[in-house]
């Protein structure tokens, strides 16, 4: 009994609380706030920006022009040119020997001389079992400094080099040669190319 009577007055005394907080919370959500509100405005400042003309001026004009510069003269071909198909290979291409004919050079005319030389291919097969070689490879070279008819004359070993080192004569390019002011074509031009594996 005692128990139910004190429940009774607490509940009650909650009640007449909460009625006190909500009449008092009502006029404060009403009422203006009390004070007053500062607005900060920021003023820019005037930039002022200097552009400057940066034009490149132009070199002085040379008083007298430069003297020519006269073209070597070759007598004879050195190409030992190096070039590599892949990444751990390397093919090493020697230079040309011309079985007919001499290298002397008369005025204005000029033997035959390389331009460019490509490097073979490395085979496959023989690069995964590690082969190394050389074949010697024999040519014409035309008028139009184009390579004709390569034919294999020494392999080492037989069967596995011939034609990649073909393919690559095949695109080699070079000066023609010149005799009494005409391109001649030369027979017989042999081209060493080694197949080496590097490291």
């Amino acid at each position: 009994m005692i128990a139910l009577m004190l429940s009774a007055i607490v509940t009650l005394s909650l009640f007449f609380l909460m009625q006190s907080l909500i009449k008092s919370g009502g006029s404060a959500l009403t009422d203006p706030p009390v004070g007053s509100v500062l607005d900060f405005v920021r003023v820019k400042q005037e930039e002022q920006v200097e552009k400057k003309d940066r034009k490149p001026k132009k070199p002085p004009k040379p008083e007298e022009p430069p003297p020519q510069m006269q073209q070597p003269q070759m007598d004879s071909p050195t190409p030992n040119a190096e070039g590599s198909g892949g990444m751990d290979f390397s093919a090493d291409i020697g230079s040309d020997m011309a079985l007919s004919g001499g290298l002397a050079l008369e005025g204005g005319d000029g033997e035959y001389l390389p331009i460019v030389k490509v490097a073979p291919v490395y085979p496959r097969r023989a690069l995964q079992r590690g082969i190394e070689g050389y074949v010697i490879v024999e040519f014409t070279v035309t008028k139009a400094g184009t390579v004709r008819d390569p034919v294999v004359v020494e392999a080492n070993p037989e069967g596995i080099f011939e034609q990649a080192a073909m393919d690559a004569a095949m695109k080699f390019k070079y000066k023609p040669r010149v005799v009494n002011g005409e391109a001649s074509e030369v027979a017989g031009v042999q081209n060493r190319i080694t197949f080496q594996i590097d490291g």
